[in-house]
């Protein structure tokens, strides 16, 4: 069985942590954060459901000790600051830079060969900053969004529709932000029909909307940013990875010319296997997609010249 680190014991890591466990996609989980006690008791009190909930996973927590991490087969960074009302994703990235750029190297110092998932926000610049922070191939190093927005998108058009997310597909590429993501209204079906044959062009528009402010409502609902799905998309993702199962999830990953972008993490959709990501699905983007496209692509790059100007990158 494999070895899974969580980075960042709060709402996201400790989410992240708990469905890994029920799932049992470890024999070994370890939780790390840096302030005292909360991943020792977070992950006490997920081992004190594994009688209830019938799994075997071991779950460790520790406070900033990186040995305690060695071996593990996957790293999933969750550690940063949330956002509040009114803060956009891009704003956290003087805080949170540091933050990802240390825990890359601590995670990498005893686990040289491990695969690395991104959570914290920024995610798009944050995923580029631990590819260029790291010797790592690039398919091992992904950025988690595009697996929640498409969530999202899949329940707001479910909600449209009436019917279970499970039986709706969409896709959502392009930068994780509320102005950057693009979900792809176009190539959404439930139970194989288009959605866009099901709802007229007023009720496509909205679920397009909604899904682009998803995270943003919630944060403004909850006083800080989402915890649930992000910790519960995370987990979809370690799984695809640690089970090779293939699936095609859209995930924030370094092109080098697909999708007409080079030298730039951004969501698209991938096939996710055991040693990483493994080949980029090239969807037939139309003219309109293509553009939008394009300009969350030169919105990523802006925030990625942060990196830059802080000499980070």
């Amino acid at each position: 069985m494999s070895k899974i680190t969580v980075v960042g014991a709060g709402n996201v890591g400790a989410t992240c942590a708990n469905v890994i466990a029920q799932k049992e996609l470890a024999s070994e989980l370890v939780v790390l954060d840096v302030k005292e006690g909360v991943s020792e008791g977070k992950a006490m009190d997920m081992m004190q459901t594994a009688a209830l909930l019938e799994f075997d996973t071991r779950i460790t927590g520790v406070t900033s000790d990186y040995a305690a991490t060695a071996g593990s087969d996957l790293a999933i960074i969750t550690s940063g600051v949330p956002r509040k009302p009114g803060m956009t994703r891009e704003e956290l990235i003087g805080i949170n830079a540091g933050i990802v750029q240390s825990v890359t190297a601590g995670i990498l110092k005893y686990s040289p060969n491990a695969i690395i998932v991104v959570i914290s926000n920024p995610m798009d610049t944050m995923t580029y900053l631990a590819l260029k922070s790291s010797s790592l191939p690039k398919q091992r190093i992904i950025g988690m969004g595009g697996i929640l927005d498409s969530s999202r998108f899949r329940f707001y058009l479910s909600q449209a529709l009436g019917v279970p997310a499970s039986d709706v597909d969409g896709v959502v590429i392009g930068g994780h932000g509320d102005t950057t993501m693009i979900p792809l209204i176009r190539f959404a079906t439930y139970k194989g029909i288009p959605v866009t044959s099901l709802l007229d062009e007023a009720a496509c528009n909205k679920v397009v909307a909604d899904t682009m402010v998803g995270g943003a409502t919630l944060t403004k609902l909850l006083g800080t940013s989402a915890w649930y799905a992000p910790g519960a998309a995370g987990a979809a993702l370690a799984e695809a990875i640690l089970r090779d199962e293939k699936k095609v999830f859209p995930c924030c990953v370094s092109l080098d010319g697909e999708y007409g972008q080079k030298d730039l993490c951004i969501g698209v959709p991938v096939v996710i296997g055991r040693n990483g990501w493994e080949k980029i699905v090239d969807y037939p983007l139309d003219a309109a997609e293509q553009a939008a496209f394009d300009k969350s692509a030169a919105a990523v790059r802006a925030t990625n010249d942060v990196l830059a100007e802080m000499k980070l990158v």
